[in-house]
């Protein structure tokens, strides 16, 4: 089953007005956990990002918190490595807890590009403790972000992001909706 087939059918992309968690509206949006919470479908696109990876000797998978965790962990699992997170405190992405990336091969990955902002914070953690970054993996991108590393996105679609002020959506009145984490 191709990538766009899995989205459709488990419902992961919808259409409306949305508010993303970067505060840009937008007329689609990515309901991931569609995906995380079904360990089959995870397991599936997981299973393609390491098939992307695997001739990269690949030892941490890293993924910023929430969604990337469980994306890193499945992939981690398929590529027989270890796995770990980029955590936020006090206003600072770290890898913490632990987890010895330094001089280790380490590929990062997430679940939704949209801004990347909470990847660009992961890129500067996994740096700050000598982590070898070999790639960067994604299951949807959204944006038009240019990545400074090897770069796999599952599925792409550029959609059109709007600040508050200048949406067509809020003009024509149509509700918007804050998805995610509700």
């Amino acid at each position: 089953m191709q990538v766009e087939e899995i989205l459709r059918r488990y419902r992961v992309l919808i259409e409306g007005h949305f508010v993303l968690n970067s505060g840009l509206h937008s007329q689609y949006y990515f309901e991931k956990f569609r995906i995380l919470e079904n360990p089959e479908v995870t397991s599936q696109l997981c299973a393609m990002i390491a098939k992307e990876f695997g001739e990269k000797n690949i030892e941490w998978v890293i993924g910023p918190t929430t969604g990337g965790i469980i994306i890193a962990f499945e992939t981690a699992r398929q590529l027989n490595c270890n796995a770990g997170f980029a955590e936020e405190r006090e206003g600072k992405r770290i890898v913490a807890r632990g987890f010895n990336i330094a001089h280790k091969n380490v590929l990062i990955v997430d679940d939704v590009l949209t801004t990347g902002k909470s990847l660009g914070e992961t890129i500067e953690a996994v740096k700050e403790k000598d982590g070898r970054i070999m790639g960067i993996a994604v299951l949807i991108d959204r944006s038009s972000v240019k990545m400074p590393f090897e770069y796999h996105a599952l599925y792409k679609k550029e959609v059109q992001n709007f600040k508050p002020e200048e949406c067509p959506l809020c003009r024509s009145s149509i509700p918007v909706i804050k998805p995610g984490g509700i």
